[in-house]
C-alpha cells in the first residue's frame, strides 16, 4: 500500500540525523566501554562463576526482542518506540550501577545477580534502540541518500569500539570516590556515563525529531512474539552453556536443543496463518532478503571471532595491558571505519553494491588468513597489519546490508525487515560467541598440558583461569611457583632425612631438578641404607638454589603457557577463515536490484520474490 508522505526540512533532517548518531553512539559504547571493567565488578561483587552472564543476560533480551520491537515500531512510530527505548535503557543503566549498594535484596538476589538481571533490562531498552535508530534513517532518506549515512553508523560504533575500552578503564582505576560519606566504586561510573549522553539523545529525540512512519495498524503477535522467545532462549544458553556448564551431549543441553527445535516448528506454523506476525514469513520469499540476512548471520559469527578474542591475544602472548589493547584495535576499527563510510559515499554515487560487499569479504578473508600466521612469537606490528585488513574488509558489509534489504520492501514493511535483518546479525554474533568459545577451550584443554607437562604432572590444580591470570600477571605466576616450592620445603627435609614415602613423592615431581632427585634416586634403589648419604650437603644446596629454580620455572611456565594461548587462538582464526569463505560464496549470492528513489520505494513490491 502508499504510505502517507510527511513533509519534512532539510533542518529537520539533519537534526533527526544527528539525533539518531547519538543514540548509536550511546548503544554501541555500551557493547564495548564494559570490557575492561568487568573483572573488577565480579571481582567486587563475589561472583566470578557468573562472569559471562555479565553479557549473555543484555545479549539473550535483546536479541530476542529486536524483531517484536521492528513491529511495534511499524505499528506504532518509530520516534515512539524510540523514546520508550532510550528511557528503558536509562533506567537499567542506574539500576546496574546500583547493584549489590543496598546487599542481597528479596527475589534478586545479591549484588551479582542483581547487576544480571539489570543487565537484562537493559537489554530490552538496546533492542529498540537500534532497530528504531536504523529504521528512522529509512523514514528520513530514499535509499541512494541513505547509502550515504549508513557509512556514519559504522564509523560510530568503530569509535566507540576504540574508545570504550579505555573510557571503561579508565572510570573503573580512577573514578572511585567518596560522595556524602558513602564510598562508589569506579567501575559504577561506567553504567552512570550512560546517562548524560542518553538524556542529550532523549532530548534531541523527543523534541527536535519529527513524527514519521505514521501509525499503519494492525495487532501485536503475541503467541508468535512467545514463542519466538522459546526458540532463541534455550537455544543461545545452550550455546552459552555449551562446553563449560554442562557437555555438550549432556541431558540438559539436548533437551534444550529439543525444545527449541520444536518451538522453530511451532512458530512457524503460526506465523503462516497470523495476519500481523512479529517476523512475517514473506519476507523470506525475497532472495536479497534471505541471501542478505544468511551473509550477514554469517560474517557476525566470523565477526566475533575476530573482535571479541583479540584482547586475550593481545594481554596473554603479547603482554599488552587492558588499556593499551584498546588503543592496539585502533587498525581494527580505523579500517572498518574507513570502507563503512566510503563504501556507503561509492553506493550513494552509483547505486551499485554487490562489488563492494563481495570485494569487502576477500579482502575480509585475505585479512584472516594474515591472523591465521600469528604465534607465539609474531609482533604487534604484525597483529596490527592484520587487523587493519580485517578491518577493511569487514566495513562494506556493516554499512550496506541493512541498505539493500531495506530497498527491497516498501516503506511499510521496512521496520520489520529491519529489524529482523539486525536480528539474525546479533543471533550470528552469539552463535559465534559460543563456537569460538568452545574452540577455545577445547584448545586449551590440549595445548595447556602439551606445552606445560611439568605443570600437568605436578600436585598443584593448574586450570585454564590460573594460565590465564598467570600470564598477564608476572607477580602472580612467581608468587605461586614460589608458594608451590616453599610447599616442597619440608617434604624434601623429610625425604633426606631417610623417609622413603617422601623421597617418592619428591622424584614424581617434575618441577624439581634432576641433581637433587638423583641421589634420592640411588637411595630408593638400596634396601642396605637408611640415609641419604650427603644428605646435608644436598639439602643445603636445594635451599640456596632457590630462587635460582623458582626464576627459571617461572620463565618455562610463562612460554609454555603464552604458546598454548597462541595455538588455541591461532585455532580460532583457522576457524574464522573457513566461516569467512562460506560468507564469501554467500555473499556472491546476493541479487542485484536498482536503489531507487523514494517514490519508486513506496510502490515497491519486492519485485525480486522468487
Amino acid at each position: 500500500m502508499n504510505i502517507p508522505q510527511i513533509d519534512i526540512t532539510d533542518q529537520q533532517r539533519r537534526l533527526s540525523l544527528i539525533a539518531i548518531l547519538v543514540v548509536f553512539m550511546l548503544g554501541a559504547l555500551d557493547m564495548t566501554i564494559l570490557s575492561t571493567a568487568t573483572p573488577t565488578i565480579v571481582a567486587d561483587l563475589d561472583g566470578l562463576e557468573l562472569y559471562a552472564w555479565v553479557t549473555t543476560a543484555y545479549m539473550l533480551s535483546s536479541t530476542v526482542l529486536v524483531p517484536i520491537f521492528g513491529k511495534l515500531g511499524d505499528m506504532y512510530g518509530r520516534k515512539r518506540i524510540l523514546v520508550w527505548g532510550i528511557s528503558i535503557f536509562l533506567l537499567g543503566s542506574v539500576l546496574c550501577g546500583l547493584s549489590g549498594e543496598f546487599g542481597d535484596l528479596p527475589i534478586l538476589g545479591d549484588g551479582m545477580q542483581q547487576l544480571i538481571v539489570f543487565r537484562a533490562v537493559k537489554g530490552i531498552g538496546g533492542a529498540a534502540l537500534f532497530t528504531s535508530a536504523i529504521g528512522i534513517v529509512a523514514d528520513l532518506y530514499p535509499p541512494l541518500q541513505r547509502a550515504k549515512f549508513m557509512g556514519l553508523f559504522g564509523a560510530v560504533f568503530a569509535l566507540a569500539s576504540l574508545i570504550g575500552p579505555t573510557i571503561g578503564g579508565l572510570l573503573t582505576d580512577h573514578a572511585s570516590a567518596t560522595w556524602f560519606g558513602h564510598y562508589v566504586a569506579g567501575w559504577r561510573w561506567v553504567f552512570y556515563a550512560n546517562l548524560p549522553l542518553g538524556l542529550i539523545a532523549l532530548y534531541m529525540v523527543s523534541n527536535k525529531m519529527p513524527t514519521l512512519n505514521t501509525h499503519q495498524g494492525g495487532k501485536i503477535d503475541y503467541l508468535g512474539a512467545m514463542i519466538l522467545l522459546i526458540v532463541f532462549i534455550p537455544f543461545l544458553l545452550a550455546l552459552t552453556w555449551g562446553g563449560n556448564r554442562y557437555a555438550w551431549n549432556s541431558p540438559q543441553l539436548l533437551s534444550m536443543f529439543a525444545l527449541s527445535a520444536v518451538a522453530f516448528v511451532a512458530f512457524i506454523r503460526v506465523e503462516s496463518r497470523a495476519s500481523d506476525a512479529v517476523m512475517p514469513l514473506d519476507l523470506f520469499q525475497s532472495r536479497i532478503f534471505v541471501f542478505a540476512n544468511l551473509s550477514s548471520f554469517v560474517l557476525g559469527m566470523a565477526f566475533m571471532g575476530a573482535v571479541m578474542f583479540m584482547p586475550l591475544y593481545m594481554q596473554v602472548v603479547l603482554g599488552v595491558d587492558a588499556t593499551g589493547s584498546g588503543f592496539a584495535m585502533l587498525p581494527l576499527m580505523g579500517g572498518l571505519m574507513l570502507t563503512s563510510i566510503l563504501s556507503g559515499r561509492l553506493v550513494s554515487r552509483s547505486g551499485r553494491y554487490k562489488a563492494y560487499m563481495v570485494g569487502g569479504v576477500v579482502i575480509l578473508v585475505c585479512g584472516m588468513y594474515l591472523l591465521t600466521n600469528l604465534d607465539v612469537d609474531s609482533s604487534l606490528m604484525q597483529l596490527n597489519i592484520a587487523m587493519a585488513v580485517v578491518g577493511l574488509g569487514l566495513g562494506p558489509s556493516q554499512s550496506l546490508t541493512n541498505l539493500i534489504v531495506q530497498s527491497a520492501f516498501p516503506v511499510s514493511k521496512i521496520g520489520v525487515a529491519t529489524s529482523t535483518t539486525q536480528f539474525f546479525r546479533q543471533v550470528g554474533n552469539t552463535v559465534g560467541v559460543a563456537i569460538f568459545g568452545a574452540v577455545l577451550v577445547t584448545s586449551l584443554a590440549e595445548e595447556l598440558p602439551k606445552q606445560l607437562p611439568q605443570m600437568a604432572g605436578s600436585a598443584t590444580e593448574f586450570n585454564m583461569n590460573q594460565a590465564q591470570s598467570m600470564a598477564m600477571n608476572p607477580q602472580s605466576m612467581q608468587a605461586t611457583v614460589q608458594a608451590q616450592f616453599d610447599a616442597y620445603t619440608p617434604l624434601v627435609e623429610r625425604a633426606f632425612a631417610g623417609e622413603r614415602a617422601a623421597a617418592a613423592e619428591l622424584i614424581a615431581n617434575p618441577l624439581l631438578p634432576d641433581e637433587l632427585k638423583a641421589p634420592l634416586e640411588n637411595y630408593l634403589a638400596r634396601d642396605d641404607v637408611t640415609e641419604v648419604p650427603n644428605a646435608e650437603r644436598y639439602l643445603t644446596a636445594y635451599k640456596a638454589g632457590i630462587e635460582q629454580q623458582v626464576s627459571a620455572a617461572v620463565v618455562t611456565i610463562k612460554r609454555g603457557t603464552r604458546t598454548a594461548f597462541a595455538n588455541s587462538i591461532n585455532s580460532m582464526f583457522f576457524t574464522s577463515l573457513w566461516i569467512c569463505l562460506l560468507g564469501l560464496i554467500v555473499t556472491v549470492f546476493i541479487p542485484v536490484i536498482p536503489l531507487g528513489t523514494r517514490d519508486q520505494e513506496n510502490n515497491a513490491t519486492s519485485a525480486d520474490v522468487s
